[in-house]
């Protein structure tokens, strides 16, 4: 195992599966070490959620360094120079103005011999520039950074949608109370999900890997639904009849032509279209080498009780 000193960047809802999972499997090695990298502010919080997060970091034996993402380039050299190899779980950090970027230049220039950029998420290459969600044009410079050099080794982890976000009521897809389902784009649109324990999972699978993946993009998947399927899994796991509606692509434009800064509405534009965002199960890392993984009916029925949805 070449990489022996391991940094993961941020420990929120994807970063402390990546650090459960990766630190367990570090264990099987004699010569490897995780130290996860958070706020000082983070670390000695009093915020029970944070606290929870550090204890269980400090009892799975990962070292906690106190560092800024937001700090200068050359303070995350110094801190990331000491690493062979970067994970990053920041989600956007700071949105878009370039903090996905300064994070990769820091990592080459500090010499960094491999990189898991924060990519968790759709194909953005086939997307393409230009797109709904202008976060996305920044993740290709960083593609296009990463590609124009060889030092720094790199793996991009591509997920689709944390399945619990088909769920959400924010997303404006299922309704739970008033039992309904708008589709976007159109029924047959599919869209790619994967829980964040199962990314962690994966994540600590594909870096452990011999031999070990480099400049690569890995796609991973727990479930690729339409919105057909959806609407299915919502009527078997309740019981009940949904109404159907459908958002076509023209009303999703006209709505984020009213809206053009809404986050939700960027997401739902892109999902709608349907480019990028699903791709075959056995096509994955998981699919290839028979991982299994929760399919979007599993962690319906784990997560929603649909009795109470049911009267």
């Amino acid at each position: 195992m070449e990489n022996t000193s391991v940094l993961i960047l941020g420990a929120g809802e994807l970063g402390m599966p990546v650090i459960r999972n990766i630190s367990k499997k570090a264990k099987n090695y004699n010569n490897v070490t995780v130290t996860v990298l958070l706020r000082e502010a983070t670390i000695n919080s009093e915020d029970p959620d944070k606290k929870k997060n550090v204890t269980e970091i400090r009892e799975l034996g990962v070292e906690l360094l106190a560092g800024d993402l937001s700090a200068p380039s050359s303070d995350l050299i110094d801190i990331f120079r000491n690493y062979d190899a970067i994970v990053s779980c920041t989600g956007y950090g700071t949105g878009a103005g370039g903090f996905q970027l300064k994070l990769a230049n820091a990592v080459i220039d500090a010499g960094v011999k491999r990189y898991f950029p924060w990519q968790f998420g759709v194909d953005f290459e086939v997307i393409g520039r230009g797109s709904a969600q202008d976060l996305f044009d920044e993740q290709l410079d960083v593609r296009e950074l990463l590609r124009s050099q060889s030092a720094t080794k790199w793996v991009i982890i591509s997920t689709g949608m944390f399945t619990s976000y088909l769920f959400e009521p924010f997303f404006g897809i299922l309704d739970l109370e008033n039992r309904s389902i708008n589709a976007i784009g159109g029924w047959d649109t599919a869209v790619t999900l994967t829980t964040p324990d199962d990314i962690g999972r994966l994540t600590a699978e594909i870096f452990f890997t011999e031999p070990q993946i480099e400049n690569e993009i890995v796609y991973i998947a727990g479930d690729t639904i339409t919105y057909e399927d959806l609407a299915d899994i919502a009527e078997s796991l309740s019981g009940r009849k949904y109404e159907r509606t459908l958002s076509d692509m023209e009303e999703i434009t006209d709505d984020l032509k009213n809206d053009p800064t809404n986050f939700v509405k960027k997401y739902r534009s892109i999902f709608g279209a349907g480019k990028g965002v699903s791709w075959p199960l056995e096509n994955t890392f998981n699919g290839k080498n028979g991982i299994p993984t929760t399919s979007a009916k599993q962690w319906a029925k784990d997560n929603i009780d649909w009795q109470s949805y049911s009267r």
